[in-house]
């Protein structure tokens, strides 16, 4: 082999290898295989070997690459050397093993964070180094050093493959995680969903989820100000497909974009029906753009969260809170909910003070009950788990003097009485205790078991994300697939055969009219009621327990008028009639419940169909009525057999997505304009 005297040029690929790993001509010198180690067993024609020749200095790192990868190491290039630098003048190439060198030094920035990882660097040895040479006229590429000495363990066959070096996301691959991620599936899912795709046992895909989160991250890192641009081009593509999609935005004075709020046309008539109760849930943010997120959700007559709107703010301060609010308002044309839960946050309290004034502000007890753990398990320790008991029940009580007295107790038996958590609690004890709130209508989403469904609902949104600009778009699937996978649990939840538990006659009624959610409330209601005594009094019953002699309920009830109310509130809180007064009902020989106590909000039939007939032709009602009753039939004649049933699922799932491509135009509905503040 002939190399030209001259002087060398030396280039480092790392530029923190020059001071850390030095591999001189006396430390490359040229080995026979004889003489070389090898770590672990390999097959005599996978081993390079010097004089081993390569057409590029690509193909002798790919072979390196895979040599190291058979016996548990991963390699990276070193230096390269020649007369004219890198280029044409290129003459000799290191490949390093990726443990060689040692940790570079790092230039501390004190404004910038630095992270604490530990280097796996530790002066490894082990090295291929390539000549090139133009012995037999076409130049070519010959192994002139080699050694694979290694002063660290090497890696199994079932863990080399987390190396870095050998983790890999093609492009097919990137673009079905784009595809899932606009799903809002997570990441867990996503790998699960490759794996059984690819037919590879749990783990054995070529990338870690941490890949995968660092490659949605990457469509993340983009110009802010180019997303707002592309985001509000986006909401108005949407806007010319769909007339009835809803967005507002502002923008600062230099023009950029500052707040944006939208909603879509189901959700705006899902709220026209189910918008009395309203979670408005502010504690998440859309962590790659850093902007404060709101979501508006409710809970539909199965039970099941619906999504009304969203909102993104730049800042969460009165002014924003009050606009987003204002334009929320303006989706639903005016319609202010009954009642609205939200985190405790002041500027939020202020803003829904000023602009729903007649709507009952709480705050969501699931959201406070998760502090807990930091505020009081430093100051109780172990009497933490007693306090917190004592806690629920204070605040499952009926009355408010009762709750007073016994909060004042609680105080003092754990000596809390300087600690401002509790202070402040009880500073807003009429925002989030029951005893204050039983008189208003939250259609059972202060309790934990919807919590946790409404929470599981908005952490689709939130894994939706990868870019700004797709985010309203991704929003929209989330929602479209919760809306058919809510159309699927209602049609389950419509096949279950009720089973009457007392064979009243009002509950065979109800059976009929409420959809088995609400049902099965009310039918618990009913059968607690068998347990009680009603005693008439002056101006009502009083209500109890058989086997208690004092306390009671006072139930008032006209039977003129069909009005009927109990002091524990339950029928105004969550809209399904007391055991107290079904026994006043069944004790004055009632045999149906009273229309008005079988709220429509809780009925199978949406309003949204009685209401849709007020607004459309005759001829269009007389259709829409058809086609109600042919459903029907369509649900009864499938139910009959399991073969009948996937054919009628499978048919319609057809049909309901060629429906929905299909342009929404309806006579007589109202667009609501679009105010935008330029």
């Amino acid at each position: 082999m002939s190399e030209e005297a001259g002087p060398m040029l030396v280039v480092y690929d790392d530029p923190s290898d020059q001071r850390s790993l030095s591999l001189d001509d006396t430390s490359s010198t040229e080995e026979s295989p004889d003489e070389t180690r090898l770590s672990l067993e390999t097959t005599t024609d996978a081993i390079p070997y010097i004089g081993q020749r390569f057409v590029t200095h690509d193909a002798a790192y790919e072979f390196y690459s895979e040599f190291a990868k058979r016996c548990g190491f991963s390699i990276r290039r070193h230096r390269t050397e020649g007369k004219d630098g890198v280029g044409k003048g290129l003459t000799r190439r290191y490949f390093v093993c990726h443990r060689a060198g040692n940790t570079p030094i790092k230039t501390s920035n004190e404004s910038k964070p630095q992270r604490n990882r530990k280097s796996s660097r530790c002066g490894c040895q082990a090295y291929l180094r390539i000549s090139k040479t133009t012995e037999l006229g076409a130049p070519e590429w010959r192994v002139t050093g080699f050694a694979n000495h290694h002063n660290h363990e090497l890696l199994e066959p079932n863990q080399v493959r987390f190396l870095p070096a050998y983790r890999t996301i093609s492009d097919a691959d990137k673009s079905r995680i784009l595809m899932f991620a606009k799903t809002g599936i997570s990441v867990q899912q996503m790998m699960r969903l490759m794996e059984l795709e690819k037919c590879v046992e749990p783990g054995y895909l070529p990338f870690t989820e941490k890949d995968v989160r660092n490659l949605l991250q990457s469509f993340r890192k983009l110009d802010p100000e180019d997303e707002s641009i592309d985001l509000l081009r986006m909401c108005r593509n949407i806007k010319d497909k769909d007339p009835n999609f809803k967005f507002e935005f502002t923008l600062d004075p230099s023009n950029r974009l500052e707040n944006i709020t939208w909603s879509y046309a189901s959700s705006i008539q899902s709220y026209d029906v189910f918008g009395d109760a309203v979670v408005f849930d502010t504690t998440h943010r859309l962590t790659a753009f850093d902007m404060p997120l709101g979501i508006w959700v409710g809970i539909n007559n199965y039970g099941m969260p619906c999504f009304f709107g969203c909102v993104l703010l730049r800042e969460e301060n009165l002014r924003s809170f009050s606009w987003a609010l204002k334009a929320f308002l303006g989706f639903m044309n005016g319609k202010a909910p009954q009642t609205i839960l939200t985190d405790q946050n002041m500027c939020l309290k202020d803003a829904i003070a000023m602009e729903m004034p007649t709507t009952k502000h709480a705050l969501c007890i699931w959201l406070i009950v998760a502090k807990f753990p930091s505020w009081f398990n430093a100051v109780l320790g172990e009497r933490y788990n007693e306090w917190k008991a004592e806690f629920y029940r204070l605040y499952n009580l009926e009355s408010v003097e009762d709750f007073e007295l016994g909060w004042r107790d609680m105080v003092n038996l754990f000596g809390l009485h300087t600690n401002r958590h509790v202070a402040n609690l009880f500073a807003l004890r009429s925002f989030w205790a029951l005893p204050y709130l039983r008189t208003h209508f939250f259609a059972g989403m202060t309790t934990t078991g919807q919590s946790k469904s409404i929470n599981a609902f908005i952490q689709r949104f939130l894994s939706a994300q990868t870019r700004l600009a797709h985010f309203v778009e991704q929003v929209a699937v989330a929602v479209d697939f919760k809306d058919q996978a809510g159309e699927q649990q209602t049609m389950q939840q419509n096949l279950q055969n009720l089973c009457l538990k007392t064979g009243a006659p009002m509950e065979s009624h109800a059976a009929t009219i409420l959809t088995p959610y609400a049902f099965t409330k009310l039918q618990d209601q009913i059968v607690y009621a068998t347990h009680y005594a009603s005693f008439p009094m002056e101006d009502g019953f009083l209500v109890r327990h058989h086997t208690k002699l004092e306390g009671g309920r006072k139930v008032y009830w006209v039977p003129r008028e069909g009005i009927i109310s109990c002091s524990c509130h339950q029928f105004d809180f969550s809209g399904i009639l007391c055991r107290h007064a079904l026994r006043v009902l069944s004790t004055g020989n009632c045999f149906q419940i009273p229309e008005r106590y079988l709220p429509v909000r809780w009925r199978r039939i949406s309003t949204s169909s009685t209401k849709l007939f007020q607004t459309i032709p005759s001829d269009h009602a007389e259709k829409v009525q058809l086609l109600q009753s042919m459903v029907s039939t369509l649900v009864t004649e499938s139910a009959k057999s399991k073969e009948r049933l996937d054919t009628a699922t499978e048919q319609v799932s057809i049909l309901l997505s060629q429906i929905r491509e299909q342009p929404v135009s309806i006579q007589g509905t109202r667009d609501i304009p679009i105010h935008r503040n330029l």
